[in-house]
């Protein structure tokens, strides 16, 4: 047993290596309380707010009106608090460490973006108000119009998309539109590369396109000679995602867009890595004729849990008059939103929203670019880049790479050929790493990499933290790589998390039949 400076004794050294398997009398770890689910509170009868009684009037729902009591168990004012600290406590966050997602941009979230949101007279307008009463809001949102324009070289957008998917949705109906004022509807085909994001065919899809795949060469890019062969008369557009899902740089970009055109197609681009490009590139310039810029990823507003988000949709000349309604236009007279289009813009396909967008979102946004600059902007996708290379690099003698030719852009893609011959899989060594702290990396995509492990660090991670993550991520590679010889580490995979408040999961399960409901 070691002892300090003053003579108290400290954690004896013969038992660190079996603490984890000490369990406590309550249920919870140190500080990390035991919590159960609200529905399992049994308490039904209080509540921490009174109400007055009231008479309820008559309701016109007839049959529908419950009869019965919500069944929600009442809570004092500290015990909701502490149920929903409790409850973020068994969560992953970025305000913990960093966020590996491949693809997805998880950064911090400046704390300014949130203050400038709630700030009264834009946190709390609404939908319905007049026009004349939100004309500082519709200033913001033409001024966030500029901003996207002047970054991406684009002489219109559309800001009322919700999200990516609901993006790619807005840029597809508007090829749509362009084509049929054309007469050229009988464009039904939309041309997707094999490494594309899975919502690239299911929008085509959606709109009613049918899907062509165009193959990627060995080095991840997409394959000149198959997009060639696969370019005819019906193709209404091609959907392709730069820097692609391989978080690789499309070189040949501007011929890609050449083939398109001169086909007589238009080029939609997938925004989701314009981090990696941000103020360095202007998608315009590439000839890009549609791209959905995720506001709640490149310009850090809140990312995950299904929202909120917002992705506005840049557009080209020969798009800009088949923008979805309404428009934000400064009148003269003060700024308002425009219903109705005339000569070519009156081909719009409409609106895509009751409302026009997430007030929110268009805050964040706009305060992270101002608070930017231009030069920051720019600073973002080269700090980005750097870090996802200095991930690539530090790992690749030890983890495999699947294109290791050249720097990659904004995330690190490495594949499962190191695991071979150990007895561990990419989905072990990911619930491994949740033991040690970090929330696992994307697994298994893009599908076009077996076993791929994608690692986007973003730009708001320092050194000290990517090294620790590096370190923990080389400890535990070499502990799956000693599996080949010694099978005593293979237990920490195959069970892992050992640490986490739920163990393994049978995830195919929970996917096919879930349980949506308590009880």
């Amino acid at each position: 047993m070691s002892m300090n400076a003053v003579g108290r004794p400290t954690r004896p050294e013969d038992t660190a290596e079996t603490s984890a398997e000490f369990k406590s009398l309550t249920g919870g770890k140190g500080l990390l309380q035991y919590e159960r689910l609200i529905f399992e509170k049994k308490d039904y009868t209080r509540t921490g707010v009174d109400f007055a009684d009231i008479d309820i009037s008559p309701s016109d729902l007839g049959d529908l009106v419950r009869g019965d009591d919500l069944g929600l168990p009442g809570l004092t004012e500290p015990e909701a608090m502490r149920h929903y600290v409790r409850l973020s406590q068994k969560n992953h966050a970025i305000d913990l460490a960093l966020y590996p997602l491949g693809s997805c941009t998880m950064k911090h979230n400046p704390r300014l973006n949130e203050k400038m949101a709630r700030l009264e007279g834009i946190g709390d307008i609404h939908p319905l108000q007049p026009t004349s009463t939100v004309q500082g809001a519709l200033e913001l949102m033409d001024t966030l119009a500029h901003w996207l324009k002047t970054l991406t070289g684009m002489p219109a957008v559309a800001l009322s998309p919700k999200a990516g998917a609901h993006g790619e949705l807005c840029g597809l109906l508007s090829i749509k539109a362009a084509h049929e004022a054309k007469g050229q509807g009988h464009r039904r085909t939309v041309l997707v590369p094999s490494s594309a994001h899975g919502t690239n065919p299911a929008t085509a899809a959606f709109v009613g396109y049918s899907v062509r795949e165009i193959a990627q060469t060995s080095d991840g890019r997409v394959d000149l000679a198959d997009l060639k062969s696969k370019i005819t008369d019906d193709v209404a557009a091609i959907m392709l995602t730069n820097p692609n899902t391989c978080g690789l740089f499309e070189r040949d970009i501007v011929d890609i867009a050449k083939l398109i055109h001169d086909a007589g197609a238009y080029f939609y681009c997938d925004g989701a890595n314009f981090n990696a490009i941000v103020g360095r590139v202007r998608p315009g310039d590439l000839g890009v004729d549609a791209m959905h810029i995720n506001l709640h990823k490149t310009f850090s507003t809140p990312h995950g849990g299904g929202g909120p988000g917002a992705g506005p949709v840049v557009l080209s000349e020969a798009l800009a008059a088949y923008a979805p309604t309404p428009w934000v236009v400064n009148s003269g007279n003060g700024y308002v939103l425009e219903e109705f289009g005339e000569d070519a813009s009156a081909a719009n396909f409409g609106r895509m929203c009751a409302f026009h967008g997430q007030m929110g979102m268009y805050v964040r946004a706009l305060t992270y670019m101002l608070s930017h600059g231009s030069d920051g902007l720019r600073q973002v996708a080269e700090d980005a880049v750097l870090n996802a290379n200095y991930i690539k690099a530090s790992l690749q003698d030890i983890m495999s790479v699947p294109f290791p030719d050249g720097p990659c852009m904004h995330e690190a893609l490495f594949d499962d050929k190191w695991l071979e011959g150990t007895q561990v899989t990419t989905l072990d060594f990911a619930k491994a790493m949740i033991d040690e702290g970090f929330h696992p990396m994307t697994m298994y995509f893009p599908l076009v990499v077996h076993g791929a492990m994608l690692i986007e660090p973003t730009e708001t991670e320092s050194k000290a933290e990517l090294d620790r993550f590096i370190d923990t991520l080389r400890a535990l590679a070499a502990s799956a790589l000693a599996t080949k010889n010694n099978t005593d580490d293979v237990a920490r995979f195959k069970n892992a998390p050992h640490l986490a408040p739920t163990r393994r999961l049978d995830e195919t399960k929970a996917a096919r039949q879930p349980k949506l409901t308590y009880g």
